[in-house]
């Protein structure tokens, strides 16, 4: 055996539970785990006193997007590098085409861009508007090139919104396909009007984003996509789920037996509502994302579905805006680029504010920042598992890793951290990606076009036909003679 390395003294955390063992990696796979395992000749990895977990995924970012006038800071490599500095592996990013254009275009200008990668990546696709093409092109990218997710955006109305034909249309394609539709679940007629009313009044700063897109517009906009799935029987995902309404939306869902995920981002469990009202734009403006961040009590109620898994996966919805970019909406809230970062601490930010407080065991945080996902979007366990020829993607977890978050230290391309100032316990102490160590003591070593993109394949047939309707006999005609 060539290439070997041994991870030795360490805990391994699986989203199964824990035990003491050693990891040994051969190239990029993992070969066994265990005690007693024949390592000569072998690296030694040192993981005493530590966790080794599955690297993390986070299965909402935006890297280099064009969006809103400018192109977030972040690219690729820069991206998936600060992931690996903070312990995550993969990333889901999006292919968001223009309106009118072709999906597979769009899909092979941000291959393109994703091809300087320092970790794996793989993408959803967004359908923002419809026609044959669009069918025909949902067909070829699950078919030919490993995509099984679609985006719907139902806000951002002038732009990429979906209204209902296209998510109707959409769904049922995903369904026939066995593909997972996903959606931003925003009113984006309601944002609209709102952004106008509150601009006239004479609210032209960051603390009109929140009073335009408030709990409910996100609420109702969840019950219709997650309604629209039912009737369709088409499984269906939600992202960047941030307040009490669409949690309530997917709770109902779920207790009736649709098939419905949703996920929370790390900045919405601990950041709040009242950023906007910093006495400077500049500061107010790096929280502007949507959905916006919102009061305590939100934030409570969403780490209750966390905990009783209402909600599975966390995410950051990682989209970078420098200040300069920001400031093209100084004069008008509705023209600020929407986004902020947070792929390097999502996992410390949730190890601290999660396990440290006993809101999630150390089982939990490895199912919510990585298993989980894999499992949805049908990777496991080549990813998110420490199994016998998985990807040796891992990280080796220092449970007493303390550090105070800022962008001084952060290796996010943007002049801004939205966790700026704040201190954790738990990090990565070393980050493997397929077998090779890419952060290890404070020291990156990623590697430009390391990354690979990863297939994932269509779901198998029962995963459609999971609504009320679709359990019901087949209709027949009624003979009126």
């Amino acid at each position: 055996m060539t290439n070997l390395k041994i991870i030795q003294g360490g805990t391994v955390v699986t989203a199964e539970g824990e035990m003491r063992a050693d990891v040994l990696i051969e190239g990029e796979k993992i070969v066994a785990v265990g005690t007693d395992l024949a390592s000569d000749g072998a690296e030694v990895i040192d993981a005493t006193g530590a966790y080794v977990m599955p690297g993390g995924i986070d299965p909402h970012t935006h890297m280099e997007l064009p969006f809103m006038g400018t192109v977030a800071s972040e690219d690729f490599f820069s991206g998936t590098s600060a992931a690996a500095a903070g312990g995550t592996t993969m990333i889901l990013d999006f292919v968001i085409p223009a309106p009118q254009q072709r999906l597979m275009e769009a899909y092979k200008q941000w291959r393109e861009w994703a091809a300087k990668s320092a970790a794996d990546y793989s993408f959803h696709v967004a359908v923002t508007w419809w026609d044959q093409s669009v069918h025909d092109d949902m067909g070829t990218l699950t078919t030919e090139h490993g995509v099984n997710s679609f985006k719907h955006f139902m806000a951002y109305k002038n732009a990429i919104m979906c209204d209902d034909e296209v998510l109707v249309n959409s769904f049922s394609r995903a369904r026939d396909l066995g593909a997972l539709a996903t959606v931003h679940a925003e009113n984006g007629e309601l944002v609209y009007r709102l952004q106008q009313e509150i601009f006239d009044k004479g609210i032209t700063g960051p603390e009109g984003h929140p009073l335009s897109r408030p709990p409910e517009v996100e609420g109702e906009a969840a019950n219709r996509a997650i309604r629209i799935a039912e009737v369709l029987g088409a499984p269906l995902y939600l992202v960047h789920t941030s307040c009490i309404d669409a949690l309530e939306a997917v709770t109902r869902a779920r207790l009736e037996g649709q098939r419905v995920f949703a996920e929370v981002l790390a900045q919405h469990l601990v950041i709040d509502d009242s950023h906007y009202r910093n006495p400077s734009w500049e500061h107010a403006a790096h929280y502007v994302m949507s959905p916006p961040f919102r009061s305590k009590e939100h934030q409570d109620a969403l780490w209750r579905g966390l905990q009783g898994g209402m909600l599975q996966t966390t995410a950051t919805d990682h989209c970078c805006f420098c200040t300069p970019q920001k400031a093209a909406g100084k004069d008008d809230f509705r023209k600020i680029p929407n986004g902020t970062g947070g792929v390097e601490d999502r996992m410390s930010v949730l190890w601290h504010h999660g396990v440290r407080t006993g809101r999630l065991t150390p089982s939990e945080f490895v199912a919510v920042t990585s298993t989980n996902t894999a499992k949805i979007f049908n990777i496991h366990p080549r990813k998110g598992s420490l199994k016998p020829g998985a990807d040796a993607d891992i990280v080796i977890w220092d449970p007493e890793q303390t550090r105070t978050i800022s962008k001084e230290t952060s290796h996010q391309n943007v002049d801004f951290n939205i966790y700026e100032g704040m201190e954790v316990t738990g990090g990565a102490a070393t980050t493997l990606s397929r077998g090779t160590v890419v952060w290890t003591n404070g020291e990156l070593r990623t590697v430009k076009g390391a990354g690979k993109h990863i297939e994932r394949p269509c779901f198998p047939d029962y995963w459609a036909g999971q609504s009320k309707r679709n359990t019901l006999a087949e209709p027949t005609p009624v003979d009126r003679g």
